[in-house]
């Protein structure tokens, strides 16, 4: 008999969360959360298959994690149709990788905020549309915090966020018994969204969120792939929005 006080917390987390002879598609796998999700899939037996806009990136973290890399852009459709012909029949997909671009109500330019639907939403949206899932698969999106925390100048984020959230629950649905979910995060460090703040501000602005949070820390990549690996390898849940935030929509 397993004594469970033997094992660590992590074994415990992953006892039933093997993936060995599953296919995982992660787009947005080479870096942040995405890479974090793929280094993790691997581990648990997954065949990986990273894919973003960069093939550079896409080679590179490929031949590092040995995992197969696919140059995609979700924005081009056709793109993204010939890539899921090609990959054929898949047990998990995680979409992560988006681009955005903001900017203030009254100054905005509206295709500034076209782009932004077109790559968080559009993107996610053909993703699950070409892909060959299984019957007992998973998709996960990424949504944020934004969609029911805003801050200033947050309407296109807030909205976009939102909007993923509910095709997410839509999809459960239309999809089932294929189960589609969605993961919130908070605030996350080692992600590429912050790295153009100079690295004294992005530390102060970290260590100010972290003071208001109850767990008393900001996120990392490997908390959201430990969340998302669960919502892939649980077979009762589909159609919901995790937090993975700290509390962040609790204060």
């Amino acid at each position: 008999m397993l004594c469970l006080t033997c094992v660590s917390l992590t074994d415990r987390l992953f006892m039933n969360a093997e993936l060995t002879n599953q296919t995982v598609i992660v787009v947005g796998g080479t870096s942040g959360m995405g890479l974090a999700i793929a280094r993790l899939a691997i581990s648990r037996g997954a065949s990986v298959t990273v894919a973003s806009r960069s093939p550079d990136k896409v080679v590179a973290v490929a031949s590092e994690l040995g995992a197969v890399g696919v140059p995609l852009d979700t924005t081009d459709e056709a793109s993204v149709r010939e890539f899921f012909a090609a990959v054929g029949p898949l047990d998990h997909l995680v979409v992560t990788g988006s681009s955005v671009r903001t900017g203030t109500l009254k100054d905005a330019p509206l295709e500034d905020g076209e782009f932004t639907f077109r790559s968080k939403f559009f993107g996610p949206y053909l993703c699950a549309k070409y892909a060959q899932m299984k019957p007992t698969g998973s998709i996960t999106f990424f949504s944020g915090i934004l969609s029911r925390r805003p801050g200033h100048n947050d309407a296109v984020l807030a909205g976009v966020n939102a909007a993923v959230e509910a095709m997410g629950r839509a999809l459960a649905r239309d999809l089932a018994p294929v189960r589609v979910n969605t993961v919130s995060p908070g605030m996350t460090r080692g992600t590429s969204a912050y790295l153009s703040m100079p690295e004294a501000a992005r530390e102060g602005m970290y260590t100010s969120i972290a003071s208001n949070l109850p767990v008393g820390r900001v996120g990392t990549a490997d908390d959201i792939a430990a969340a998302t690996l669960m919502l892939m390898t649980n077979g009762f849940i589909t159609g919901v929005t995790l937090d993975v935030d700290g509390g962040g929509v609790l204060v």
